[in-house]
């Protein structure tokens, strides 16, 4: 069967030359279409990413609020602990003060260290400074326990950092200059 048998006959150049020029108009249309789709894609699949680290970080930090709300029983119990007078008494809190420390830091909260450290501001909220032959910004005292929870800080330790004496910072000058 020939081409003239089937009813079809022979594109004529100019036909042929128009399909040419659609098939690779339709390509270049699909191939920008394709491009777009996979940039949406990555688009979808980055938002669903950040999505979940936001939703790990919120079950992470979930009881935050309620370990800032109980650091101040935290601090009374500290308090409490040395004035009891009887024996019993203190060794009852004591129990009950370890207890509830061991309890919370099994969920991630745990005290900043801070007595004879570098002050940090990080860490550490300076409310007095002492001249003193510790080194300068070695920490004194510490007024108030800070706490971090799962690295983050919940509340900075409130102390009281060394600065050195005039006597001092002089001896240091002159073996430095």
């Amino acid at each position: 069967m020939t081409g003239e048998e089937s009813g079809q006959e022979g594109a004529s150049p100019e036909e042929m030359a128009r399909l040419r020029q659609e098939l690779e108009e339709a390509l270049k249309l699909a191939g920008e279409r394709l491009t777009r789709l996979q940039y949406l894609q990555a688009d979808f699949d980055n938002y669903r990413k950040s999505l979940e680290r936001e939703k790990e970080q919120v079950v992470r930090f979930a009881g935050e609020s309620l370990l800032r709300d109980l650091l101040p029983v935290l601090d009374d119990l500290d308090k409490a602990l040395p004035s009891l007078s009887h024996e019993k008494n203190r060794e009852g809190f004591r129990l009950l003060s370890r207890k509830l420390h061991k309890i919370l830091g099994s969920h991630g909260l745990e005290s900043i260290e801070s007595l004879g450290k570098q002050f940090d501001p990080n860490l550490h909220e300076a409310i007095s400074k002492e001249e003193s032959s510790a080194g300068d910004g070695t920490i004194l005292e510490e007024y108030q326990k800070g706490y971090r929870f799962r690295s983050r800080v919940l509340r900075p330790a409130k102390v009281k950092i060394a600065e050195q004496s005039g006597e001092c910072r002089e001896e240091k000058e002159e073996n430095h200059g």
